[in-house]
């Protein structure tokens, strides 16, 4: 590598400090404070409705909190007429007439398109088919980075990956922010985006270990960090610019997946290069793990069979 070497990993006990630190408390905050499920897992009511005009939103929210229902959340749905209201009801067929009289009592317009129900056991079956999906993908991410790289590298991007998805889930619970599928689904992004970031940081390790005759891991590991932190700042900076633009302009139905994922952008960058590595050195890292064994040439002066030989 040309140019100057960034010492990375000199910050690395400081860096190992910070993440256990904020693991073990967005661990504290999970299980003291516990995730606001919204209504895909706790079950609710979903009524769609149609304006004639464009739809007062707050106004909206306001009239059936007042009327008394409870985690009321209101979204335009496509277009400025169109209103999705989600908010925690019994199971009630006629519920979507009782709040179209309701917001139509006011003077309102509208037509009610959908009046939908999901019980609590659909949102349960969904929670557990969700970390379910969580726990596999971290599964097949350690077998396919062992396969890939090698076994040490595999135990580095699964903690990466773990302390990503807690120190996401602990944020969440500590603002009570609404976990929903979109977040569920920005969870799974968070995993593949910081897959990526490790897996490029772990070929250009190898690839250091084995092209040079360095024999400090500490200062090979730090040249192969140099070498790809213009790529991770870029793609990170990038990547963190389309979803503040998605968090500003996408809406309420879009807020949990932005606000997770540019979490997850943040604290995977910082993970990639930190706690991987760190994971790297604690396992006792050597250029002999990265050399690939050598196939034995074959004798060429060992003696011929009786058959084989010349008459």
């Amino acid at each position: 590598m040309n140019g100057k070497i960034i010492d990375f990993m000199q910050w690395r006990k400081i860096a190992g400090a910070a993440s256990i630190a904020l693991f073990v408390l967005s661990l504290v905050f999970l299980v003291v404070r516990g995730i606001n499920f919204g209504l895909d897992f706790t079950g609710g009511a979903l009524i769609e409705v149609e304006y004639v005009e464009a739809a007062p939103v707050q106004e909206i929210r306001q009239t059936l909190t007042e009327a008394g229902y409870r985690d009321v959340t209101v979204q335009l749905f496509g277009s400025e007429t169109d209103v999705m209201i989600r908010f925690q009801a019994d199971n009630d067929p006629d519920l979507g007439n009782k709040v179209v009289d309701l917001l139509t009592a006011s003077g309102a317009e509208l037509e009610l398109l959908r009046n939908e129900f999901v019980g609590p056991s659909v949102g349960e079956e969904l929670r557990d088919k969700g970390g379910l999906g969580l726990m596999l993908a971290l599964a097949v991410v350690l077998v396919y980075v062992a396969f890939r790289f090698q076994f040490k590298f595999g135990i580095g991007a699964v903690a990466a990956l773990i302390h990503d998805v807690v120190i996401i889930g602990g944020i969440f619970a500590l603002f009570q922010l609404e976990f929903d599928l979109t977040v569920l689904a920005a969870l799974l992004a968070v995993i593949g985006y910081s897959l990526n970031d490790t897996i490029v940081v772990s070929d250009r390790i190898r690839e250091t270990f084995q092209e040079s005759t360095e024999t400090d891991v500490v200062k090979l590991i730090n040249i192969a960090l140099t070498d790809t932190l213009s790529r991770t700042l870029i793609t990170s900076f990038t990547t963190a610019l389309v979803l503040i633009a998605l968090l500003i302009f996408g809406g309420q139905m879009l807020a949990g997946f932005a606000e997770a994922l540019l979490i997850g952008v943040v604290v995977g960058t910082y993970s990639s290069i930190y706690v991987s590595s760190n994971i790297l050195l604690a396992t006792n890292l050597t250029r002999q793990d990265m050399i690939p064994p050598s196939r034995e040439e074959p004798d060429l002066t060992e003696e011929k069979p009786s058959w084989l030989q010349d008459d």
